[in-house]
C-alpha cells in the first residue's frame, strides 16, 4: 500500500486559472491525488459563467417558462388557470439563490480538499508564474510547476452595434432579468438565443428572431429541428426571419432601431429590446499567453494535443479556450484527461460521442454522427427514425411532436450517432452517448428490455426499426 507521504505528486504546484466547469473539477481532482493546487478565478467561489452566468440561471428561467407554457396548454385537457401575476424581480432572486446555493457548495468543497483560491484576474508573466490582480488593484503572484488554463468563452460582439445601451443585450444581461420588454429581437438562431427567446416569450414579451442562415439551429439535422421550428413559430416567436441579416442597429432612450435585409429587402424596424446572440469567443486573449511558448489556431483557441497540452509541455488547456465544441461537460471531461495526463497516468480525450442539448420546448439533443454529417462526408450509413406520435408516453403527455433517431453502420450495424427531439430530449440522450461510446451494436440496443409506457421506449422502437417496424410502428421508408 502506497503511504500518503509516497504520493509521488506531494509537493508539485498546480495552478488552475480559470473555474469554471472545466477548472474547479481539474483543481478538485489534482488535489485528491495530492497536489498542491491554487485555483484563480474572478470570483470568490468556483462555477464560472455556466455557473454564474450561464448554464445553472438559463436552465432556471427555462424551467419556469415550461412551468407557464403547461398552465396555458391544461386548458386542452380540462383545466384551467387563473392568469398568472408574474413578480419579475423575484424570479431574478429565485435564479440567483440556486447559484447561490451551487457556488456555496463548490467553495465548500474546495475548502475541504484544501484548494487555495484566488480571487482576480490572472495574466501569465513566464511559463511558471501567473500574476493576479485583484478587485482592488493589489497584484500576487503565483508560481507553477503546471498550469491548466480553463479560462471560458465570452459572447462575440458584432463591431458597429450599441452594446452600450441598456437595451441592447448579450446572454450574461438578458438572463439578469431586469424586465419583460414588450418588443423583443433576438439576433441568431442558435441555441443561446432560441432558449432566452422562449424564457422571454412564456414571460410575455413578444420575440421576433432574425437568422443570417436558411435554418435556426444549423448544427442540428433538419428533421430534429422541424418540430422545433413548428412549435416556436407558432407559441414563442411573432417571427422567425431567416437569410435575413441585421446591417444597423441605433438605441435611443426608449427604443432601439434596427435595419434588416432579408429576402424580400431591406426595411427598418423598431424594438423594446434586442438580445444579441450569435456565438462565443475564446478567452484567449489579454492573458499573457505571449509571455509563453503557448501557441493559438487561427480562431484564437488555444492549440493542444490529445492530452490537452499545449506547446509548453506543463501547461494543458481545456473547455471554451481549447476548442469546440463549447460545452461544459466538454470542459469537465477534458479536466479528467488533463491532470491524468500531469500525474503521469495513460489517458487522452478521445470521445466519439459528445452530447449537444438544446433547452428549448421541444428539447433538441443528439450525440455522435449525425445525418446530415454522414451525409456530407460520404460516409455508408443507415437511418432509423420512431415518430413519437407511435409512443405511448408521448400520447399520455398531449407531446406526440416528438422524434428519435438513430445512425447506424449498415455493414456491422454498429450505432454511429443518435438524435433526439422532444420533451426530456436532454435526459433521454444519455443512452445514445452510451451506445456510441462502447461500440453498441443496433441489436443491443433492440434488446435491452425499455420500461413502458416510457419516452425512453422510443430509442428501442427506433432500434426496432432495423427489421422494418417495432409493435407500434411500421416504417414507409425503403
Amino acid at each position: 500500500m502506497t503511504r500518503a507521504t509516497d504520493n509521488p505528486n506531494k509537493g508539485k504546484k498546480l495552478a488552475v486559472l480559470g473555474g469554471g466547469p472545466g477548472g474547479y473539477p481539474a483543481a478538485f481532482l489534482a488535489a485528491d491525488l495530492g497536489f498542491d493546487v491554487t485555483l484563480i478565478d474572478k470570483e470568490a467561489k468556483p462555477g464560472g459563467v455556466c455557473l454564474y452566468r450561464g448554464c445553472i440561471p438559463s436552465k432556471t428561467m427555462l424551467h419556469i417558462a415550461k412551468l407557464l407554457t403547461e398552465t396555458q396548454e391544461a386548458a386542452d385537457w380540462g383545466i384551467t388557470f387563473d392568469k398568472p401575476k408574474i413578480d419579475v424581480a423575484k424570479l431574478a432572486s429565485f435564479s440567483q439563490r440556486v447559484i447561490a446555493k451551487l457556488t456555496g457548495g463548490l467553495g465548500a468543497l474546495a475548502k475541504q480538499r484544501k484548494v487555495t483560491m484566488v480571487q482576480g484576474t490572472g495574466t501569465f508573466l513566464d511559463n511558471s508564474t501567473i500574476e493576479v490582480e485583484k478587485a482592488d488593484g493589489s497584484t500576487t503572484k503565483v508560481t507553477f510547476d503546471y498550469c491548466i488554463i480553463a479560462t471560458g468563452s465570452h459572447p462575440t460582439q458584432i463591431p458597429g452595434f450599441p452594446y452600450d445601451s441598456d437595451r441592447v443585450m448579450t446572454s450574461t444581461e438578458a438572463l439578469q432579468l431586469k424586465d419583460v420588454p414588450p418588443e423583443l429581437l433576438v439576433v441568431g438562431g442558435g441555441y443561446i438565443g432560441l432558449e432566452l427567446g422562449t424564457v422571454y416569450a412564456a414571460l410575455g414579451s413578444t420575440v421576433t428572431v432574425v437568422e443570417a442562415l436558411g435554418t435556426i439551429l444549423a448544427g442540428a439535422d433538419p428533421d430534429l429541428v422541424e418540430p422545433l421550428n413548428k412549435r416556436i413559430s407558432k407559441a414563442v416567436c411573432k417571427e422567425i426571419l431567416l437569410n435575413t441579416k441585421v446591417t444597423a442597429m441605433s438605441a435611443t432612450k426608449t427604443k432601439v432601431k434596427v435595419s434588416l435585409l432579408g429576402s424580400k429587402g431591406a426595411e427598418e424596424r423598431e424594438f423594446d429590446k434586442v438580445l444579441i446572440a450569435v456565438g462565443r469567443k475564446p478567452n484567449s486573449a489579454g492573458i499573457g499567453l505571449e509571455n509563453t511558448k503557448v501557441k493559438l489556431t487561427d480562431r484564437g483557441f488555444i492549440a493542444i494535443d490529445h492530452q490537452r497540452r499545449t506547446n509548453e509541455a506543463h501547461i494543458f488547456a481545456i473547455g471554451d479556450v481549447a476548442g469546440d465544441p463549447m460545452l461544459a461537460h466538454k470542459a469537465t471531461a477534458e479536466a479528467k484527461v488533463a491532470v491524468e495526463a500531469i500525474a503521469g497516468q495513460p489517458s487522452s480525450f478521445d470521445a466519439q460521442a459528445i452530447p449537444a442539448v438544446v433547452f428549448t420546448d421541444p428539447e433538441v439533443a443528439w450525440a455522435g454522427l449525425t445525418e446530415t454529417e454522414a451525409r456530407n462526408r460520404g460516409l455508408a450509413h443507415k437511418v432509423l427514425r420512431f415518430p413519437w406520435a407511435a409512443s405511448g408516453r408521448a400520447t399520455t403527455l398531449g407531446r406526440t411532436d416528438g422524434l428519435t433517431k438513430i445512425i447506424i453502420d449498415p455493414h456491422n450495424d454498429r450505432v454511429l450517432g443518435v438524435g433526439i427531439v422532444g420533451v426530456n430530449a436532454g435526459e433521454l440522450i444519455a443512452e445514445g452517448v452510451l451506445a456510441v461510446e462502447m461500440g453498441a451494436r443496433i441489436q443491443d440496443v433492440m434488446s435491452s428490455i425499455h420500461a413502458h409506457p416510457t419516452l425512453s421506449e422510443t430509442v428501442m422502437e427506433a432500434a426496432e426499426m432495423s427489421h422494418g417496424g417495432s409493435a407500434h410502428y411500421i416504417s414507409r421508408e425503403k
